[in-house]
């Protein structure tokens, strides 16, 4: 239910009790002398209840979404929605989530597939939601075929991006004054992390590491807008100037040792097992700690956990100025 109601329902009946109570004085007080006037019935309160605020429709990119009551039985296809869901309050009415939803612990992981999903499996769960992040092969038009209403959530395109899906799914799924919360707490985080960070004389450069086969992404990807706000600037951007690779190019260990990035940030492996590949041990960031194991999963999802991985960012680039291998501005 959302906050914003529930305020609105209680003033209404508080307004109508003062209302009535006033009506039965004056009437307990009339003389035959002093004719006494019919006081109109007052409107009904809106409804309280799980299904206030429904049938609610919204844009979603550009595409009106309806739901004319409050999901109860949501599948989710995509670990990001899963960890929106559960950050803005809808926990409770996920029933089941695709096989790579592994956070919040809490989370009704199953053998669901969102990349091969079976539509028989998913039915089987009598959804009134399911939330995907694309459509694979038929499976929306199969899904609303028996009547079941699908979510489709593209993967974000930067931080706003974030919070409009996070506002979206607590919309949809009554939650709405919780999510507008949990989106003003990772603003405010955002804004912190990045205030926190100290300006530099020259942007540092960074690389981000994928997994051991060297493949990264670019300043066009989600990923890389996040790094953007600290005004990093990507060595593998040279890479893939012409979006050939769709921002995910993949490198050769000759090609960082001579780019040699300030940062490096490892979103699979670790620090030690990084600087064990072949080369790659003579990178600067290497020697001055400047390789970042990132958490895993974080950086890689659209969902409320992006603030740690803006964090992290923050942290790498603090610790380094602290150690003098980097040059604050003026």
């Amino acid at each position: 239910m959302r906050t914003a109601s529930s305020r609105l329902v209680v003033a209404v009946i508080l307004s109508t009790s003062l209302i009535a109570a006033a009506c039965g004085s004056d009437a307990d007080t009339a003389t035959e002398s002093e004719p006494t006037t019919s006081t109109p019935a007052p409107e009904p309160a809106p409804a309280e209840g799980p299904d206030a605020g429904f049938p609610v429709t919204l844009d979603v990119y550009g595409t009106p979404f309806t739901l004319d009551a409050r999901p109860e039985r949501i599948v989710s296809l995509s670990p990001s929605a899963t960890e929106g869901l559960f950050a803005v309050g809808a926990g409770p009415q996920v029933i089941a989530a695709d096989e790579y939803s592994n956070f919040p612990a809490e989370a009704p992981t199953t053998d669901l597939s969102g990349f091969t999903p079976n539509v028989e499996a998913i039915v089987a769960y009598d959804p009134d939601l399911v939330v995907v992040s694309y459509d694979p092969g038929d499976l929306v038009a199969s899904l609303e075929a028996t009547g079941v209403p699908v979510l489709i959530l593209d993967a974000a395109v930067d931080l706003a991006d974030v919070m409009r899906q996070l506002t979206i799914l607590g919309d949809l799924t009554g939650n709405a004054g919780t999510a507008a919360e949990v989106v003003a707490s990772l603003e405010a985080r955002i804004d912190e992390a990045v205030a926190s960070a100290p300006e530099l004389d020259e942007p540092l450069t960074y690389f981000h590491l994928l997994d051991e086969t060297l493949f990264t992404v670019t300043s066009t990807t989600f990923i890389g807008s996040v790094y953007g706000l600290f005004r990093l600037e990507n060595v593998a951007d040279a890479a893939d100037p012409d979006g050939e690779a769709f921002g995910y190019p993949q490198l050769s260990a000759e090609y960082l040792v001579e780019a040699d990035p300030d940062l490096v940030f490892l979103a699979s492996g670790d620090a030690a097992s990084f600087a064990e590949l072949p080369v790659l041990g003579e990178l600067r960031a290497v020697s001055e700690d400047g390789v970042v194991t990132l958490a895993p999963d974080v950086s890689s999802r659209w969902g409320p956990r992006i603030v740690d991985f803006v964090e992290q960012i923050a942290e790498a680039i603090t610790r380094l100025a602290a150690a003098g291998a980097l040059v604050p501005a003026a």
